[in-house]
């Protein structure tokens, strides 16, 4: 009974650390459970989908999704700006209405052309949805919280994205289009329900003039972009997300291709590292409250990540017992590794944007998860399956000078606003 007692103590304290506090911040936690439901619905059919109920062939797929994906990245500075003029929350509603008509419109493709139109239109929604909901978090919840609140948004967005993954995996499992049709639309009707919660926050009246304001040289013009010192740690930031494709492509190509371990242990570990993220994200992201404490936290994000390369080097060869136990002990270091990033990603993005350009700064600094979302897949097939150990070594070296070059970066970008900024009176 004690021991009951015990572990409800526990489990009220967690579910308090990662609900958010009544008001807009909880209000975004809704906003965020909606959105990774209907990401995890689509994400999870959408190959079967393309493919099947479309009648796509796979290569076509995959080399629409890459120019999609391009069209994202050239798009997301332009609308993060437009977000300083008009305000994020007014932007992302439109966003969401435009991605509900976007699902839709796949249910309508006849052929590739069309297939490829609307995969560039919502990349270029999705791409800039994640710096205009981090834009409208600043503007809701303020400095103090902001880095709590993206922490607890990312732990409902992994609840919130596997209850999607079920829901998608009957609806494959049902085999029918119908079924593959529903499952597109349900996640169109989900952009709806964002708008209605988005409808019901209250925005700080100034947010729009007073960026428009300080944001000068017009939509397309971005000073963002030539703040080199902050474009190079978001590429570093970028980079070091790397541990997705490493998860959800390098990982399981390596197991079936290199390892005795079961093909399940697939799943298992994607699964795994879903339920870490959701229990500590919020904890972990408490030292990562300032530009400081988020360097040195992108510093060990590298060496974690580092470190789980090298135990995946030697996972191969040894028998199912000895390969699952290397694999399952480099997925628990790549999980350190990811909630450090994560954590590390938000004070950086948020405390190295001047005040009232976060729209335009959110944008910039997501294009390292751009390319990093590009390139990542490729990078990770041609290392892990074409070169096997000596590709896990390079991922190694790779993810800890990565991790070496944070503080540096960040301290030099920190100087040369002390040096530029006015103080204050």
């Amino acid at each position: 009974m004690a021991e009951a007692r015990r572990y409800a103590a526990v489990l009220r304290v967690w579910f308090r650390e990662t609900v958010p506090a009544a008001g807009n911040a909880r209000r975004l936690g809704v906003l965020t459970l909606i959105q990774s439901l209907g990401l995890g619905v689509f994400l999870t059919s959408s190959a079967v989908f393309f493919t099947r109920t479309l009648g796509i062939p796979a290569q076509r797929v995959g080399l629409a999704l890459s120019v999609a994906g391009l069209c994202g990245l050239v798009c997301t500075v332009p609308i993060g700006r437009l977000a300083d003029r008009l305000g994020a929350g007014r932007v992302l509603t439109v966003n969401f209405l435009l991605a509900a008509v976007g699902f839709t419109a796949y249910c309508l493709v006849d052929g590739f052309a069309a297939f490829l139109a609307v995969a560039c239109a919502i990349a270029v929604l999705e791409t800039s949805a994640g710096a205009l909901l981090a834009s409208l978090t600043d503007a809701l919840v303020g400095e103090a919280e902001r880095v709590r609140v993206s922490a607890q948004m990312r732990s409902l967005f992994n609840l919130g994205f596997l209850g999607g993954a079920a829901l998608a995996g009957a609806a494959i499992a049902a085999g029918t289009s119908t079924a593959l049709y529903a499952a597109v639309l349900a996640n169109s009707a989900l952009q709806l329900v964002s708008v209605a919660v988005l409808l019901g926050m209250r925005l700080p009246a100034d947010a729009g003039p007073r960026a428009a304001a300080e944001a000068p040289g017009g939509v397309l013009r971005s000073a963002a972009l030539r703040d080199v010192r902050y474009v190079a740690v978001a590429l570093v930031c970028g980079a070091l997300e790397l541990y997705h494709p490493l998860l959800t492509v390098g990982l399981p190509l390596w197991i079936v291709t290199g390892t005795d371990a079961p093909a399940l242990l697939v799943s298992g570990l994607l699964i795994l590292d879903t339920v870490l993220v959701l229990l500590f994200q919020v904890a972990v992201s408490k030292g990562a409250r300032t530009p400081a404490g988020a360097a040195r936290m992108l510093r060990w994000a590298g060496w974690a990540l580092g470190a789980s390369c090298l135990v995946f080097a030697v996972s191969g060869g040894h028998g199912a017992l000895l390969d699952s136990a290397a694999l399952l002990g480099g997925a628990l270091v790549l999980v350190l590794g990811e909630l450090y990033q994560a954590s590390a990603s938000w004070g950086l993005s948020f405390g190295l944007a001047p005040a009232g350009r976060q729209g335009e700064y959110q944008a910039v600094f997501s294009l390292g998860r751009g390319l990093q979302q590009f390139a990542g897949p490729w990078l990770m097939t041609s290392l892990v399956v074409g070169a096997a150990g000596t590709g896990w070594l390079v991922l190694a070296a790779l993810f800890a000078l990565l991790g070496l070059a944070a503080p540096p970066l960040v301290r030099s970008l920190e100087k040369a606003r002390a040096r530029t900024e006015p103080a204050p009176a």
